[in-house]
């Protein structure tokens, strides 16, 4: 299942402390991979980790479909650069997690919103929670959007490490929550086409999001 060329979160199964780390896979032989040496997504450093470190794996599968698998450090290797050895899961060992699980947090993300047949004027509105697989927009009240309609979805995504991306996403649009004494309505959208590098960039983001709240202790 797994690839050369994947990017993979990782994350210490024994840890008193959460960390997430991003690392790419470089080589498979067998029952093993080699990755780079991981960066922790909080510092932006590389860490190294010591044989037999116990480590939780996410990654994007080739369908967009994410998977965790546990997995071990093995060794390193020495080729034109030092690569980490993990063990290789058996396939059965892959869980797939839905897409209705995708972690949702509360953030307000920058975002501007096109209709595909001008149905109503282009505008910019925030979040006001986002996963990997969706969002909900806080809409203003005057404009006209109907639920299983598809929309362009323009996301500014600013990463820790100081990057900014620009996700443009079809979405549609599936149910739209009335909110009193307010002039925005809560409108609930689908990514409905998605590439698994704007995927990962979701996911990523969303890790980030919640380490920050977890170290504010909120």
């Amino acid at each position: 299942m797994l690839k050369i060329g994947d990017s993979l979160l990782l994350e210490p199964k024994y840890s008193l402390q959460p960390e997430k780390y991003k690392c790419k896979i470089h080589e498979i032989t067998g029952n093993v991979f080699y990755i780079d040496y991981p960066i922790n997504l909080d510092t932006n450093r590389t860490v190294f980790l010591t044989d037999g470190t116990q480590l939780k794996c996410t990654y994007i599968g080739t369908e967009g479909n994410v998977y965790i698998f546990d997995t071990e450090v093995l060794g390193r290797k020495k080729m034109e650069l030092p690569f980490v050895q993990l063990r290789t899961p058996a396939e059965h060992q892959f869980v797939k997690i839905q897409r209705r699980q995708y972690v949702r947090i509360d953030a307000a993300v920058d975002v501007a919103v096109h209709p595909l047949n001008f149905e109503f004027r282009p505008f910019t509105a925030i979040t006001a929670d986002i996963s990997a697989g969706g969002a909900a927009i806080l809409v203003p009240k005057t404009t006209t959007i109907k639920p299983g309609s598809y929309i362009n979805v323009w996301i500014v995504l600013p990463l820790k490490s100081g990057d900014i991306y620009y996700l443009k996403l079809k979405s549609k649009v599936i149910r739209i929550v009335e909110q009193e004494g307010s002039n925005f309505n809560k409108v609930s959208i689908q990514f409905s086409e998605i590439s698994k590098g704007d995927r990962q960039l979701l996911i990523r983001f969303c890790f980030e999001k919640q380490l920050e709240m977890r170290n504010k202790g909120l």
